[in-house]
């Protein structure tokens, strides 16, 4: 690995995601500031076969990532269940044992757990909290010591801006790049009702065991939940994952979108407006997404980020990493004007 050092002097640091080791290693190699991770269970909200870290995994990555001289972010970003919670308790304190520079949490108790068990890590707040109103920040900062509050997605620029300056010194830290949830951040039940999982206590949306796509009479590919038919796709077009919130039905004598059309987030061209709202930290949504995927993004937005600072911003190209979303870029700009 080529070792970087840190962007301490900028106004803006890059956090980056880290589904599998490989993955991290492209992160830091491409410019990460940070990484932030999740431990392979339920206590995370991207709990899919395949990724995530043991724990003897994620004490060897902290390592590797403070070599670099960056910082790892553990995400623990999921509601305990009923009766659980001590599965969620384990995570803080692995998060803890390995050296995490913070650990992303949503869950008030488990807020007050990591600040009486670990009163020296730092906590970070995780998006499906959902605060969004300096008041509800304010309450958090001072009941549990947050010291950054990741912001839901569907707030406007000057919203950000306004935000960032009423909760200082909290730090604020915003996505920029990658899937956009069209439902309010920790409140999504569709998945539930279907699968019986959900992303905000099982860490799944639309689990893998419940997706079928099914080629129909025609060549037409379906894309079922469960066997609900979620999306219909000409044969040879691309056919995006199946979730119930991004899924076309036919209602009413209509087919489209039933609850919003699918998008997804690029928001590289706020970059300098963001530092000049005093954000702390721009994130990159994808810890599913794979090395090459983490490659090339990272490494964009590093070169915007650095550019910015410089004077020079330019806006990086990656329309070929929208594809997946069915929308262009452009298609977010409405929510940050």
């Amino acid at each position: 690995m080529t070792a970087r050092p840190p962007l301490a002097a900028s106004p803006l640091s890059l956090v980056c995601p880290a589904g599998t080791p490989a993955a991290l290693d492209a992160a830091l190699e491409a410019g990460a500031d940070a990484v932030y991770c999740g431990f392979a269970d339920a206590t995370n909200a991207r709990n899919f076969p395949g990724l995530n870290f043991s724990h003897k995994e994620m004490r060897a990555a902290v390592d590797r990532t403070h070599r670099a001289g960056r910082g790892l972010y553990i995400a623990i970003n999921t509601f305990p269940r009923a009766g659980e919670e001590e599965t969620w308790h384990q995570a803080v304190d692995a998060a803890a044992e390995a050296g995490a520079d913070a650990v992303i949490l949503a869950d008030l108790g488990l807020l007050s757990y990591a600040q009486a068990t670990h009163p020296a890590l730092r906590l970070h707040l995780s998006v499906q909290a959902a605060a969004s109103t300096p008041e509800a920040i304010r309450y958090l900062a001072q009941a549990f010591g947050v010291q950054r509050v990741v912001l839901p997605r569907v707030l406007t620029l000057a919203e950000v801006t306004a935000l960032t300056a009423a909760v200082a010194p909290v730090e604020t830290e915003v996505f920029a790049f990658g899937g956009m949830c069209v439902m309010a951040e920790g409140r999504c039940q569709l998945s539930s009702y279907v699968t019986g999982q959900s992303p905000n206590t099982h860490g799944v949306c639309s689990p893998p065991a419940a997706v079928q796509f099914r080629r129909e009479a025609g060549g037409d590919i379906s894309a079922r939940l469960n066997d609900i038919t979620i999306d219909r796709h000409a044969a040879g077009s691309p056919a995006g994952y199946p979730t119930l919130c991004k899924g076309r039905f036919r209602a009413n004598g209509t087919t489209g979108y039933l609850f919003e059309e699918p998008t997804s987030l690029n928001a590289a061209d706020h970059i300098p407006g963001l530092i000049a709202g005093g954000v702390r930290a721009l994130k990159i949504e994808g810890r599913q997404r794979g090395r090459a995927y983490v490659t090339r993004v990272v490494g964009e937005f590093r070169r915007a980020i650095d550019a910015a600072v410089a004077g020079g911003f330019r806006m990086p190209d990656l329309a070929s990493e929208m594809e997946g979303g069915r929308a262009t870029a452009g298609a977010y700009d409405r929510r940050w004007r």
